[in-house]
């Protein structure tokens, strides 16, 4: 009868240990990573914090947290420049950085400009392909209006436009202010590029595939400060000289 109960509870036994690794591999566990069930779901694209982070998806957040403001109350170093190299004391673009950061503390410069060079090649590389849901998350309504208008007329003739970048050689941040409740940050990029426009037959009508071509830009960058989207989007460009 002893021996009967042993092999009884053994069983037992094993069947609970069995359920519980079932129930394990079915329900998961927690492993703090898990997005809060409250929290609005941000369909796949990433989230500032840094942009730059080119984080997957098609909007490019520009990064803003990399430099350490002092806590609330501590006054800054008056001998270490707030912007560093970037923008010296007491220049308009100093100024310009002092009123975005006077309404959003988190932004950052030079996390700025790692992420607008990103965004810069993305977009650049999206309109040659004639991709436009890439170019909707980027761009500005109106400046998308003109880029999509631009790649229709493309399309129309037949054309396709073959781009390669060989690098970005300069991205400077010629310009920062508050208009309003929009932070404009504008730069200024010097690229290396190879791009070539075919006709239906495929022949080159503009540009050259082996030709490595200099390309100057500048470009505006904006976003709502008093919005929770923290993402910056293209509000303008021109050609560089």
């Amino acid at each position: 009868m002893s021996n009967a109960f042993d092999i009884y509870t053994i069983i037992f036994l094993a069947l609970a240990v069995f359920i519980f690794f079932r129930l394990r591999s079915v329900l998961g566990t927690k492993t703090g990573q898990e997005r809060d069930p409250f929290q609005p779901r941000d369909n796949g694209r990433p989230a500032a914090g840094p942009p730059g982070q080119q984080q997957g998806g098609e909007v490019i957040p520009l990064p803003q947290r990399n430099v350490q403001q002092p806590p609330v109350g501590v006054p800054m170093d008056p001998n270490v420049p707030r912007w560093g190299d970037i923008a010296p004391p007491g220049t308009p673009l100093a100024r310009g950085f002092d009123a975005i950061a006077g309404h959003d503390p988190s932004f950052d410069p030079a996390g700025f400009i790692g992420g607008a060079r990103s965004a810069y090649e993305m977009i650049v590389l999206a309109f040659a392909g004639g991709d436009r849901r890439t170019l909707r998350d980027l761009l500005a309504r109106d400046v998308f209006d003109g880029f999509e208008a631009a790649i229709r007329e493309r399309e129309q003739r037949g054309e396709t436009v073959e781009t390669r970048f060989v690098g970005i050689e300069k991205a400077d941040i010629t310009d920062a202010q508050i208009r309003g409740d929009q932070a404009q940050v504008t730069m200024r990029f010097v690229s290396q590029l190879v791009t070539a426009t075919r006709d239906r037959s495929g022949t080159v009508v503009d540009g050259s595939p082996d030709r490595v071509t200099d390309v100057t830009d500048v470009w505006t960058f904006a976003r709502n400060v008093t919005d929770r989207d923290p993402n910056w989007r293209l509000i303008a460009t021109e050609a560089g000289g």
